[in-house]
């Protein structure tokens, strides 16, 4: 496909580089030189310096035969008018639009996107899809992440392997005997900075974090058996008081029963607002650093930590001093630089959270094409996790995974036959509307395609 990403910054380079790996033709719009710099010198597409919301510049940067558009510049109403003129005056036939400001995501403006109007085909709000991907980690306390596939039937789950593991250096092949009524499916692990596919004589190990696909309803039996018995919090401290926390304690109040949610936010204005907006969680105004306030919020009591604020030293600080203060509590961060990440264990912090990854997964949903659904990017896009729904002019029909000639780098997780889970065999037998959920190495992106007959956009 020929894309045109307007935005250079780290989602925009993501993306492209991304996209480019897996064969599209890219071309990125950025005002900055330097941008625009960076990428021509470590990607194979085709940088523009413009203006994205000008006609000329979308011109040249090939919007006449562009395919997709996605508007991911730092200013809302800038990608909304990138979208206008793409479709406007070049017909573009897919726009993607990245959008911040709540004011433009109230379920009662949903008439201003469409052809008719603003003609915006997918919208991504990454504080409303990272507030998500956090109430998802909340629900599986013994996971470090938790996603849902199939409508919610199936969950990828990862999970991290410490001492307490029963499994470590058990071979995949002997684990059922061990636990006859588990049903989950070991994809691969991630050891050190690599993603490790794992073969049936392989074994996990200690700090190894595993990608598990299991039916959904047997997520407590799954953690049980990888040593995982925590309980969901019920007293949950939210540092941060942005989109981000807000939109996590509004999720919880409506979703969640018993939980006692407090959030400290700095702004005074910001404060007052979230205390009228929120029904039953306590807002403190003030500096999530400062002891005072911490003793306020009784964080003795507190069972779980989210430091959301839009500083990332606030947010590793504010969990090191909870460690510091009352230890063994969960804690969680919002990070927006990589290099956090080789800290994350030397801090005693449970989980680190980039918002980019979260935002450039949800976008990956909507540039694959035909029946392909949900995706979960893992090492920057490297393997994904895809479900897809098998056509009948699929190939995969009536044979099995064994003697469908898969690469090794695509595994098959589970199967949605009917409403019912299956945690697939060797043997298990392909079928027409079969739901597929399977992990896949970038590079396969076209094998995947290629089996499953796509021939159109979602």
């Amino acid at each position: 496909m020929n894309i045109i990403i307007c935005g250079a910054g780290r989602v925009g380079f993501s993306i492209s580089k991304q996209l480019s790996f897996q064969g599209h033709s890219i071309t990125v719009i950025d005002q900055s030189s330097e941008l625009i710099q960076k990428i021509n010198e470590t990607q194979d597409v085709k940088g523009v310096v413009g203006r994205a919301t000008y006609p000329s510049v979308l011109e040249k940067a090939g919007a006449e035969d562009a395919d997709m558009i996605i508007a991911v510049t730092q200013n809302d109403e800038t990608n909304m008018v990138i979208c206008q003129v793409a479709y406007s005056i070049f017909k573009v036939n897919k726009k993607i639009a990245r959008v911040r400001d709540q004011e433009f995501l109230g379920a009662k403006w949903t008439k201003l996107y469409g052809q008719a109007n603003m003609p915006i085909d997918v919208i991504i709000s990454p504080e409303l899809e990272v507030a998500k991907s956090l109430q998802r980690k909340l629900e599986a306390p013994g996971a470090l992440d938790s996603v849902p596939f199939a409508g919610g039937k199936i969950k990828v789950l990862e999970i991290n392997i410490d001492n307490n593991c029963p499994l470590i250096n058990t071979e995949l092949s002997k684990i059922t005997e061990r636990f006859p009524n588990l049903r989950a499916n070991i994809l691969g692990v991630i050891r050190g900075e690599k993603f490790v596919i794992l073969k049936k004589k392989d074994k996990m190990l200690v700090n190894d974090k595993a990608f598990v696909v299991i039916n959904a309803s047997q997520i407590n039996t799954t953690l049980a058996a990888f040593g995982h018995e925590e309980k969901m919090a019920k007293k949950i401290l939210i540092v941060g008081g942005g989109n981000i926390g807000f939109n996590l304690a509004k999720n919880l109040e409506t979703d969640s029963e018993g939980l006692r949610v407090k959030i400290i936010e700095k702004n005074k204005d910001r404060a007052e607002f979230i205390a009228n907006e929120l029904n039953n969680a306590i807002v403190i105004n003030g500096d999530g650093l400062d002891e005072d306030v911490l003793k306020e919020a009784n964080i003795e009591e507190v069972e779980t930590v989210l430091a959301l604020t839009n500083d990332d030293e606030d947010n590793i600080m504010v969990s090191v001093l909870t460690e510091k203060k009352s230890p063994n509590k969960r804690t969680i961060a919002l990070v927006n630089k990589q290099n956090y990440s080789l800290l994350q264990s030397s801090l005693k912090i449970n989980d680190l959270v980039d918002p980019r990854l979260t935002t450039i997964s949800t976008i990956l949903k909507h540039v694959h094409k035909g029946t392909i659904e949900t995706v979960y990017t893992l090492l920057d896009g490297e393997y994904e996790f895809i479900e897809a729904e098998i056509l009948e002019t699929s190939e995969l029909i009536s044979k099995s995974i064994n003697d469908s000639n898969l690469p090794k780098e695509i595994r098959i997780g589970a199967i949605v036959r009917n409403k019912t889970v299956i945690i697939p065999k060797s043997d298990s037998i392909f079928e027409k509307k079969d739901l597929v959920v399977f992990l896949t190495k970038r590079d396969y992106l076209e094998k995947v395609e290629s089996l499953f007959r796509i021939s159109s956009f979602v």
